[in-house]
């Protein structure tokens, strides 16, 4: 029986600073409690944390933990690759534009 879970996304369409204010409201509490939380947020960034959470707590189980007992005792949301973009501007210049991507990494442990 495995005494953390880890679960990675890498490689999301979302600028970590997104991700970042998600994040603050999950950690620490139950995995049960995490997810009602995710499912009623109206963030895109929740949506992405959901699906990877509930994946996360599939695997536990598979690995006959008491998912009742998991916390989410750590997410971290860091740089992924960027897309780099030109949008026109006057006089035949160019500006660029990056767009983001995040690794994200949700550490649980089994509590009490």
């Amino acid at each position: 029986m495995a005494e953390k879970i880890v679960s990675y996304v890498k490689g999301a369409r979302i600028a970590p600073r997104k991700v970042r204010v998600v994040i603050d409201h999950i950690k620490g509490k139950t995995a049960e409690e995490a997810l009602t939380i995710l499912k009623f947020m109206p963030k895109k960034a929740a949506y992405i944390l959901y699906k990877m959470l509930y994946a996360a707590v599939a695997n536990a189980e598979n690995q006959g933990v008491d998912i009742d007992r998991l916390i989410v005792a750590n997410v971290t949301a860091d740089d992924g690759m960027r897309m780099k973009r030109i949008k026109p501007r006057a006089m035949g210049r160019a500006y660029r534009i990056l767009k983001r991507f995040s690794n994200i990494k949700v550490t649980m442990k089994i509590g009490r």
